[in-house]
């Protein structure tokens, strides 16, 4: 026996259902909801479409037959393509006699709402519409095809079926003015928009205006895109990463920065107010943007790191950023000094040093040389901290927000030029230390170039002999094995190409790797290509650099030149010199001379 139903139990409506499903999902969305409409939904309708699913008058009534069956996403994209008529301004309420649209502006008017609704999701789009719709707006549309004539794909895009889905009726007045539904669309549209911007900055949670509790690390960095121009570029390029366990893993006290990443770690769990995260972060963003781990060179890079930190520190301390964390590094002793300067004083006592701790934690330094996390695919950094920083400056003088300390402006400064490469370092060394014979002018050896007027004496040019001697240089190749085919090529190639347009005719060559190899004077055309480089085993160059000291054939005066890999004994050279390392190598002692890193 089949169980019948209760006496007090209604029968289901399946049209009702789904009607009311599809209007949930049109309510959802806070741009559609904000437009104020009435549904009518009853039998005695006579304005609901006979074979569609929605007419819309401009009184905002949203005519609907209600036994007519359709899915809830169906549903929810007539509803919310009638909303649209009114948030357009299609159906605008207005008193005294209405003139209907003729079948070209309705034609237009929905294809104008389609061409929306396809970037503007709400339900399911009904199949058999168009999936692309021309350009232009209302006006452009219906006088176009008045003029072409009406596209058979674009005369039933409506919700009413054949008939039309818009309906002009007289306002009479007995609610005072005509609302204008335009109006409240676009203003909703907008708060919909700035919500949508927020959410994607992690200061929302949804669309509906719970707004996420904003961290004290994002409030700080928002603050300098704001209200801080010196390092709001800078700010407005850091990507903040606040992760427990990655700080953990890596032993980040309190902050860290990767200028090569353009990213920051802060630990999440540290406890500090907004005034010392500010601190925090213009410490780190200045860490990255004046270049500190590609200013280290041969220094040793933690106490360079933590000479910077005084220096840092202290600008901040004087420009009254923020609020200096407890058991940061400063000094005022140490006011108006540079990094290196720093570095110099701090380099005695290197025990004491050690125990110092930077903002990631002691015996660590806080600027890192990797990324934490998967490598990604960056902009320029050099350009971007420079035109960052020198955009700060400008826009913070412009606007005379307040003294800067004189150090930080004249490194900023520095900054606006970019370095030299390598090569042009080189080609200025040359310049200076290798002199190219200059010719003199003297009437001993006239001048035949003017067989024209052979009258008239004219002085020549020639080339002292003393001055040929002085045209050269030595050249001290390190040949151990570990020594690199693209260093060697690239160093010699640019000697050889350097010292030919100087009118050097030859330079001492010196293969060194456990022992010296005296290869003697060599035509510079032949130096990088036609060279037999001797050994390939250990890395012993002092023995080839007091080779030239001693040499009676190699001039007093006369520059040599180093290349090496950095992998060598401590050198010490009595006469002009200079190095060629890789980039990013590192040699075991201070360098006198300069040191060019061929990239």
């Amino acid at each position: 026996m089949s169980r019948g139903k209760g006496k007090g139990e209604e029968k289901r409506d399946p049209a009702a259902e789904a009607f009311a499903e599809g209007m949930r999902l049109v309510k959802a969305n806070p741009a559609l909801a904000a437009v104020e409409f009435d549904v009518c939904r009853h039998e005695e309708c006579r304005l609901a479409p006979r074979d569609g699913l929605v007419v819309v008058d401009s009184d905002a009534d949203l005519h609907v037959h209600p036994h007519r069956l359709a899915e809830p996403t169906a549903w929810a994209w007539a509803l919310a393509h009638a909303v649209l008529h009114l948030g357009f301004g299609h159906v605008p309420a207005a008193k005294g006699e209405r003139v209907q649209p003729d079948r070209f502006d309705l034609a237009a008017r929905c294809v104008v709402v389609n061409r929306f609704l396809l970037s503007f999701t709400v339900g399911e789009t009904p199949e058999g519409l168009p999936v692309s719709y021309p350009d232009g707006d209302e006006e452009q549309l219906a006088a176009r095809w008045r003029r072409d004539g009406l596209p058979p794909a674009y005369e039933r895009c409506g919700t009413a079926g054949a008939e039309p889905d818009q309906l002009l009726l007289r306002w009479n007045g007995w609610y005072g003015a005509p609302p204008d539904h335009q109006l409240a669309f676009a203003a909703a549209l907008t708060r919909t928009v700035s919500a949508a911007m927020d959410m994607a900055g992690g200061r929302r949670d949804s669309l509906d205006g719970a707004v996420a509790p904003r961290r004290p690390w994002q409030k700080a960095l928002s603050w300098f895109v704001s209200s801080y121009p010196l390092l709001g570029g800078i700010a407005a390029g850091i990507t903040l990463v606040a992760d427990a366990e990655l700080a953990r893993a890596h032993g980040i006290s309190v902050a860290a920065v990767n200028p090569e990443a353009g990213e920051i770690y802060v630990n999440p769990l540290r406890q500090l107010d907004d005034e010392e995260w500010r601190f925090v972060l213009a410490h780190e963003m200045l860490h990255a943007a004046l270049r500190h781990g590609d200013r280290c060179g041969t220094r040793d890079p933690y106490l360079f790191n933590i000479a910077c930190d005084y220096v840092i520190n202290g600008w901040l301390v004087e420009m009254q950023v923020g609020t200096m964390p407890e058991g940061l590094l400063h000094d005022p002793v140490l006011a108006g000094l540079s990094a290196e300067e720093v570095y110099d004083r701090i380099a005695g006592d290197l025990r004491r040093m050690r125990r110092l701790a930077t903002l990631r934690g002691k015996g660590v330094g806080d600027v890192l040389g990797a990324p934490l996390g998967p490598p990604g695919t960056h902009v320029d950094l050099d350009e971007f901290y420079r035109r960052g920083l020198g955009q700060g400056l400008d826009l913070h003088q412009r606007q005379e927000r307040g003294y800067l300390p004189g150090g930080l402006v004249e490194e900023i400064r520095a900054l606006s030029q970019p370095p030299l490469p390598w090569d042009a370092q080189l080609a200025r060394w040359f310049d200076e230390f290798v002199p190219s014979p200059q010719p003199v002018r003297t009437y001993a050896r006239p001048s035949r170039r003017q067989s024209s007027t052979p009258d008239i004496p004219r002085a020549g040019h020639y080339f002292p002999p003393e001055e040929i001697a002085r045209c050269t240089f030595g050249v001290v190749l390190d040949t151990s094995g570990s020594m690199s085919h693209t260093l060697l090529g690239k160093a010699l190639g640019a000697i050889a190409s350097y010292a030919e347009a100087r009118d050097v005719p030859a330079a001492r060559v010196v293969f060194c790797d456990a022992a010296p190899h005296d290869a003697g004077y060599l035509p510079v055309t032949e130096i990088a290509g036609r060279v037999r480089v001797h050994g390939r085993g250990g890395t012993v160059l002092q023995p080839g650099i007091d080779l030239l000291h001693r040499a009676d054939d190699f001039p007093p005066g006369a520059p040599v030149l180093v290349i090496t890999d950095g992998w060598c004994d401590v050198l010490r050279v009595r006469r002009e010199h200079a190095y060629l390392i890789p980039q990013g190598a590192r040699l075991p002692f201070t360098a006198r001379g300069p040191v060019f890193r061929v990239r």
